[in-house]
């Protein structure tokens, strides 16, 4: 249940994230909304995950796949690059979250 809810949490994060791009610096009314309600229902879910699973490695998994996730629609939906330093930082931050998930968070 918990990593059904984090994941939930990870989607709430992306979509507020996205929708922050489009608000055009909360100028504009539904991307602001949506922005918002994101924001408030990642958390909450993050809040229930945590009942369940570690904060280190649920932290990591939440803002490690949401880095990386906006970072691939900055690139395939709004026109930003991906050059070698993203592509690795990308690799890095899923590494970093895979060492946590196999036993990093429990030393």
């Amino acid at each position: 249940m918990g990593y059904g809810l984090l994941a939930g949490a990870i989607a709430a994060e992306i979509l507020a994230t996205t929708s922050m791009k489009y608000s055009e610096g909360f100028t504009k009314l539904w991307p602001s909304v949506v922005t918002g309600m994101g924001y408030l229902l990642a958390f909450v879910l993050l809040a229930r995950a945590l009942k369940t699973l570690e904060v280190g490695t649920a932290y990591a998994i939440w803002s490690g796949a949401g880095t990386a996730v906006v970072a691939l629609i900055g690139y395939l939906f709004l026109g930003e690059s991906l050059g070698a330093a993203k592509i690795a930082g990308i690799v890095l931050i899923v590494a970093g979250v895979a060492v946590l998930n196999l036993g990093g968070a429990h030393s």
